[in-house]
């Protein structure tokens, strides 16, 4: 009996041992990646002074009208993931996308990310480039951010824009996220294993190669930073906080919305019900997944044109 259990004991302590190792070797291999990258990130757009820091955005195009783009949670370089859109609506627009602190090549920040929080970052980064009328455009979790921006600056904004954007009542908003284990999976190294794993989330869509290696570097880079982690852990309140909000009647409400969302009950009929609490809303079904401006921009800009009015 003495004999199994020391041997039991000795595979533990090597299990443990190689785990230990692995995760050692993870860890050393993820530092000096991260320092490589750093200095491979290259860069673009231009910084916005916000609440002492530098908040970073992209701007194209001279149209006469503006278009403000906000992007959803956790997009690690929102000025190049929507690069697509950019190129289909800068020819008509001007297209401001904006990076948020901590995302892109924005500064972190030790702020809440409470929904007030981020509204009030994105429109002093606005007044900063001495814009004053625009449609807001927004992806994702944008879409509750909205509803109080256009609430407390109605007299900018002209339009609202989403694209598979977030509704207050959605379902499965209010769980608790893992958001201390992420951290320590990526310090440990094991998020930059699992991505490598998974494969380029970009391949096959119309990013050239430059650009997705610089997507893939500013990812890893911001993944479960301390302002990501913050907003990750708020989220659940920041959609409580928008239950019963709607916009404002006389906003033209245009959202264009995944088809068939196979994880969101009911996700068209909320964005239907949406575009019905105001005198002109529409909604454009997409056959896409939820980043739908990954492979329907040009549906998208040319619906925007015609909902807008050149």
């Amino acid at each position: 009996m003495k004999k199994l259990l020391r041997i039991v004991l000795t595979g533990v302590a090597a299990l443990v041992a190689l785990v230990l190792a692995g995760l050692l070797t993870t860890t050393i291999v993820n530092t000096a990646a991260s320092a490589s990258e750093a200095s491979r990130i290259e860069d673009y757009g231009q910084r916005v002074t916000v609440d002492g820091k530098h908040m970073n955005v992209l701007v194209e195009g001279d149209g006469e009208q503006t278009i403000v783009l906000l992007p959803g949670f956790g997009t690690g370089s929102p000025a190049l993931d929507f690069s697509p859109l950019i190129a289909e609506l800068s020819p008509m627009y001007r297209v401001v996308a904006v990076e948020p602190f901590g995302y892109g090549l924005s500064d972190q920040t030790d702020v809440p990310r409470t929904t007030s929080h981020i509204v009030d970052e994105v429109h002093e980064a606005v007044q900063g480039l001495g814009i004053d009328e625009y449609v807001l455009m927004g992806h994702s979790i944008a879409g509750i951010y909205a509803l109080e921006y256009v609430e407390r600056f109605r007299d900018e904004v002209t339009a609202f824009v989403g694209i598979d954007s977030s509704v207050p009542g959605q379902p499965g908003m209010d769980a608790d996220l893992p958001v201390d284990a992420m951290r320590a999976a990526k310090a440990l190294g094991i998020t930059r294993v699992v991505t490598a794993m998974a494969g380029d989330p970009y391949a096959d869509l119309p990013y050239d190669q430059a650009t997705r290696e610089q997507l893939g570097m500013i990812s890893l880079r911001n993944t479960s930073s301390s302002t990501y982690s913050d907003e990750m852990s708020r989220i659940a309140a920041n959609f409580r906080d928008a239950r019963g909000k709607t916009f404002p009647a006389d906003l033209p409400v245009l959202l264009f919305v995944q088809a068939d969302n196979p994880t969101v009950e009911g996700w068209l009929p909320l964005h239907e019900e949406q575009a019905a609490s105001v005198d002109r809303g529409e909604v454009v079904p997409l056959d896409a997944d939820h980043y739908l401006h990954h492979t329907k921009s040009p549906e998208i800009a040319a619906a925007v044109e015609r909902f807008l009015g050149r």
